[in-house]
């Protein structure tokens, strides 16, 4: 059964991910940003997202990947992915 520390220590990396994940879903609304630079926060959050919770790669592919690809289409457009790449 984890420890009061380890539940407040993962409680404040959910926190810390949050305001970081909001920060930049705003920052990308609010500002004017070219696609690739917009792609390029989204890269930075999930890097950071795997240094505070190392292995949960999927969950933030799953999770966070379609809100920051939601707000960069509405801003963007669709781009079109060729045949070959998924």
């Amino acid at each position: 059964m984890p420890r009061e520390e380890e539940i407040a220590e993962e409680n404040r990396r959910i926190r810390r991910l949050r305001f970081l994940v909001d920060f930049s879903l705003q920052l990308m609304m609010q500002t004017d940003l070219s696609r690739d630079e917009a792609i390029g926060i989204v890269e930075g959050v999930k890097r950071h997202a795997c240094r505070l919770f190392p292995g949960k790669e999927g969950t933030f592919e799953l999770i966070y990947r379609p809100r920051f690809m939601r707000i960069i289409d509405e801003r963007y457009g669709t781009r079109t992915v060729p045949a070959d790449r998924p």
